[in-house]
């Protein structure tokens, strides 16, 4: 994906996964038999994902590989390969549903950007673009078009573990792309084919590919600090927890409004579990799982967090809304931030960014760095098109996954040379004011519909990406995934978002003091009996191929 996504941006496209679908009672009166498959599990865990094959694209000044070290770019190739031999589209309008989390793009009569978008695709290109203003702003508009029937060609669904009864909605509404991607079919979009298979996991539903991937990179969140801040008690390397919280203190200035960690406690959790060695997501042993929240590490680093935050450590206002600009000025220490969005923020801002590499939290214990899911979601075809219109419209979204390297990404992140970017004396891509009109406003929605892989690049800033690939190395060397990825539980997919919000809850509740250190095991055990114990049994299942 373009590394154009704003943190907030990522953070709002994760929280849409609680949207629910509208109009879906009336499903059976449509005629098309549409209902929830049973054995989802068991037809996804047999399904032939797309076959993977790399793109032939400029060689990165470093390397990436198959674990998910990305390809980095110290500066802009000069020699790009074309990856879309010609423009894919048949001349018709194609019409999509997506959102945007900046400044939203000047209307396609006025944009330049998006013009040349539609020559290049060969289509008139129509989105719907969504500007985000907080969670509903999406769920309404995605909402009213289920219900009205005014389905666009492409729709994106973001992440879905908690958006409920989609299956149904898929199978009224929304093709089927299994025979057009799965195995060696994808061959026929090569830069399709070209994403990670990692991420084509995350768009399978009941067995069925049932959208277009929209590939995000591998890496999960990392900590993220201001190193100038760290340096009065000789830098962010600690021997463990301890440590932290002793350095955190000594570092600590109300008086001065300067704290040490950015007011997001669960996502600070998440950090300090990985200190302990909790797994991600689940740990599979025997094939028997245990959900993290019930493994003593997680909730040694609940324990852990409550400390911190008796010491003072968080900023005291939980809607922080200028994280940036304390961690700018030195008024904050760290923060965690999504690894393409920690990208975005190193191009945008100056200070001397670090990174917190997990260390053991107390003797004993095995730090792990917990990867993402590789996507942001996936974009499903309307029924509405015919075979034909379905393979053109793949051949869009092919060109819209061109990576890094190519002429179509140089495109699609940029614009038109001249208009949109110059290159600097040093061989960098330089933006102009209509650049970051035009180009980056509207690029950002197409990406929520189709992107390549994640890379590397900073413009003007060749050694932070060296540092940053370097740091990649070291968080890789100790990853770990949620061993649950790719396999199907029909309770997760209509239960797991409302069980994760009220145990987010009660642990935001703990850490500011609201409630006591044991209100987590109450709610656990509502966990369990809501529907956690039967995700654990249905993706047991699925891991076991029944």
């Amino acid at each position: 994906m373009s590394t154009n996504l704003s943190r907030r941006g990522f953070l709002s496209a994760a929280g849409i996964a609680g949207l629910t679908v509208a109009g879906l009672s009336s499903l059976t009166a449509c005629g098309s038999g549409a209902s929830v498959s049973k054995g989802g599990a068991k037809a996804s865990a047999k399904l032939k994902l797309p076959t993977y094959v790399g793109a032939q694209t400029a060689p990165a000044d470093l390397a990436g590989n198959a674990s998910g070290l990305d390809a980095t770019y110290l500066r802009y190739p000069k020699k790009l390969v074309r990856s879309v031999p010609k423009a894919p589209g048949d001349g018709s309008t194609i019409t999509a549903l997506t959102e945007t989390f900046t400044t939203p793009a000047p209307a396609q009569g006025r944009n330049g950007y998006w013009q040349e978008l539609n020559k290049r695709l060969g289509a008139k290109f129509d989105m719907t673009i969504v500007v985000d203003q907080g969670v509903d702003a999406y769920l309404t508009k995605f909402n009213a078009m289920m219900a009205g029937g005014d389905i666009p060609d492409l729709v994106w669904f973001p992440p879905n573990q908690g958006i409920q009864r989609v299956p149904e909605l898929l199978d009224a509404k929304f093709h089927d792309l299994t025979p057009y991607l799965s195995g060696d079919a994808v061959k026929e979009y090569p830069n399709l084919a070209n994403l990670p298979t990692t991420a084509w996991k995350t768009a399978v539903i009941n067995g069925k590919i049932r959208g277009v991937t929209v590939a995000y990179g591998s890496m999960g969140q990392v900590y993220v600090v201001n190193e100038d801040y760290w340096k009065p008690v000789g830098g962010a390397e600690f021997s463990d927890a301890e440590d932290f919280l002793a350095k955190g203190k000594e570092l600590l200035d109300a008086k001065r409004n300067k704290y040490v960690l950015e007011p997001a406690y669960v996502n600070h959790i998440g950090m300090f579990s990985q200190w302990f060695g909790a797994p991600s997501g689940w740990r599979l042993e025997g094939g028997k799982l245990t959900h993290a929240y019930e493994t003593e590490e997680y909730q040694e680093a609940l324990a852990f967090a409550v400390k911190v935050a008796k010491a003072g450590l968080f900023w005291p206002d939980p809607n922080l809304s200028t994280t940036m600009e304390k961690m700018a000025q030195g008024s904050l220490g760290a923060y965690v931030q999504s690894f393409p969005s920690f990208l975005v923020d190193v191009k945008t801002y100056d200070f001397p960014f670090g990174v917190i590499v997990p260390f053991a939290g107390k003797a004993g214990a095995t730090p792990k760095y917990s990867l993402g899911y590789g996507s942001v979601g996936y974009t499903a075809i309307s029924k509405k098109a015919d075979k034909a219109r379905v393979k053109m419209l793949l051949g869009v979204m092919d060109y819209l996954a061109a990576p890094f390297g190519t002429e179509e990404r140089l495109f699609l992140d940029n614009g038109i040379e001249g208009t949109h970017w110059n290159r600097t004396p040093e061989g960098d891509i330089k933006l102009t004011a209509k650049g970051n009109a035009e180009a980056v406003t509207t690029a950002m929605p197409l990406a929520f519909l189709a992107a390549g892989p994640e890379y590397i690049y900073l413009p003007g800033k060749p050694d932070a990406a060296r540092q940053i690939y370097g740091w990649q190395k070291e968080l890789l060397a100790m990853s770990q995934s949620n061993p649950t990825s790719g396999h199907f539980s029909d309770t997760s997919t209509s239960k797991s978002a409302s069980l994760t919000t009220a145990m987010s809850d009660v642990q935001k509740d703990i850490v500011a003091g609201r409630k006591p250190l044991s209100a987590f095991k109450e709610e656990l055990r509502k966990w369990r009996s809501g529907g956690g114990d039967k995700m654990r049994a249905e993706f047991e299942a699925s891991l076991a191929g029944k």
